[in-house]
């Protein structure tokens, strides 16, 4: 009689029947080798549970179970229990063989969908990395033209050196200088600090507006207008990091924000400057200076010729130095410009007969003094400061001094327009001129092409 294959009924293993039950088991049911014999060829030397545990060890991965010993496996029981467990031999395979189309959705032959995936599938490879290439420089144009991140790769030292530069602007958003401003002042100021602060984060520069009600403090002392030196002082130990500073006017717009001061003139400063002022001398100064205890530096009409020199970038118009807009550079001789500029001698002594104040002081300086003149470099006024037509009009327009559109000028300073002309309307034409020249390319598309065309449809006017 053959005996049952089923599992032992008793916990601990083993055969309820008499003589089947091995003397090598003990009470937990694992078997003991006894008098140092672990196994036997004979049936009756193993044990069920044995050869068992045996046939797995050969024919699959062991199994794992705990044995509830120690406080880390009887608090892991029930997760190591809740294990899979693998059973099976090298020629027992349990998985499913993978069926071809299982997990994909496949179209149906002949549809369009169909048609697509087999023309996605037969593009080269090379079309794909092409494809991808195009989408990353959409992207990255997204991000660093689009998005705010432009404003501080701009910056960056190594990359925009925008950090270098300060605009400084001549405002008081807060009321009125010498008396309460009116409406038209009120739009001025609003539309000339609006475009200041566009263009200073289009680059990543700094935009420093300036209160102007200091003028009250400084009237006693006849220097309402040296506050600009006073100003540039403190902007050098506001913005440690910066080199050049840039002063401007209120009454000024810049026409282009897409000219960046690096590209437009720091790039090659020495091809966009003058270093002798002979060559546009509508003061007629001297210049070099006719005398041989100066150095050779002193003595040249250009200096030491080295763009690195170069400490102050001033513009010229019909009457002389125009600091409506001028550049000045961080420098031990700026620093001296500043406290010889400053000197109250200059403005207790000469302030009846300086009309223009610290110009005409700036002036007196550049013709008496020697070691001011290697320093300082004149730019051509068109590149940071054109006039209007009302501007230095007595000799005509001046194709040196006056705005030209055609051209692109940098920047229109409305100078003088106080004295009989009409500074808000100047400001207005030339916002709308800027806004009409820069136009993007959606509003060409509209202006050009949409509007005219819905004109000739419906005879009424888009508004755009």
């Amino acid at each position: 009689m053959s005996l049952s294959r089923s599992p032992s009924p008793r916990p601990g293993g083993g055969w309820a029947s008499p003589g089947l039950s091995s003397p090598y088991v003990d009470v937990s049911g694992r078997s003991s080798p006894a008098n140092g014999y672990r196994g036997s060829s004979k049936g009756n030397s193993v044990t069920w549970e044995s050869a068992k545990a045996k046939s797995e060890g050969v024919n699959g991965y062991p199994s794992f179970s705990t044995q509830n010993h120690g406080f880390f496996n009887r608090h892991m029981r029930t997760l190591s229990n809740s294990l899979p467990r693998f059973s099976g031999g090298p020629g027992k395979s349990y998985a499913e063989k993978e069926k071809l189309g299982r997990g994909r959705w496949m179209a149906r032959p002949g549809t369009r969908m169909a048609k697509m995936q087999s023309f996605v599938r037969n593009v080269p490879r090379r079309w794909w990395m092409r494809l991808l290439g195009v989408l990353a420089l959409i992207l990255m144009i997204i991000l660093f033209y689009v998005t705010p991140l432009h404003y501080y790769w701009r910056r960056a030292k190594h990359i925009g050196g925008g950090k270098k530069h300060v605009i400084i602007l001549a405002a008081n958003q807060g009321g009125g200088v010498m008396e309460w401003k009116g409406p038209r002042e009120w739009a001025i100021e609003r539309d000339s600090v609006r475009n200041k602060r566009k263009y200073a984060n289009r680059w990543g520069y700094e935009l420093e507006i300036v209160d102007m009600s200091t003028k009250k403090r400084y009237a006693h002392e006849w220097r309402e207008s040296w506050e600009k030196v006073d100003t540039i002082r403190n902007c050098l130990r506001k913005y440690p990091d910066a080199e050049w500073f840039w002063w401007m006017d209120l009454n000024t717009f810049i026409m282009e924000p897409s000219y960046s001061l690096q590209s437009h003139i720091f790039n090659n400063l020495a091809a966009n400057t003058y270093r002798d002022i002979n060559d546009y001398n509508p003061l007629n100064i001297s210049h070099p200076f006719p005398s041989t205890y100066l150095d050779a530096d002193a003595r040249s009409p250009v200096g030491d010729g080295k763009p690195e020199s170069i400490n102050l970038v001033v513009p010229q118009d019909c009457s002389g130095f125009n600091l409506g807009s001028f550049f000045i550079k961080r420098s031990a001789w700026t620093d001296r410009l500043l406290d010889v500029w400053w000197d109250p001698v200059g403005y207790e002594q000469k302030h009846m007969e300086w009309e223009h104040k610290e110009q005409d002081a700036l002036e007196f300086l550049y013709i008496n003094q020697p070691w001011i003149r290697p320093h300082t470099a004149f730019i051509p006024q068109r590149k940071i400061n054109s006039f209007p037509p009302g501007a230095c009009s007595e000799n005509g327009n001046d194709t040196r001094i006056h705005y030209n559109e055609h051209d692109r000028d940098f920047v229109v300073n409305m100078a003088g327009c106080e004295w009989g002309r009409d500074c808000w309307g100047e400001m207005y034409n030339y916002r709308e001129l800027s806004n009409y020249l820069n136009r993007t390319l959606w509003e060409l598309f509209k202006e050009e092409l949409i509007a005219p065309l819905w004109f000739k449809i419906t005879g009424h006017k888009v508004r755009l």
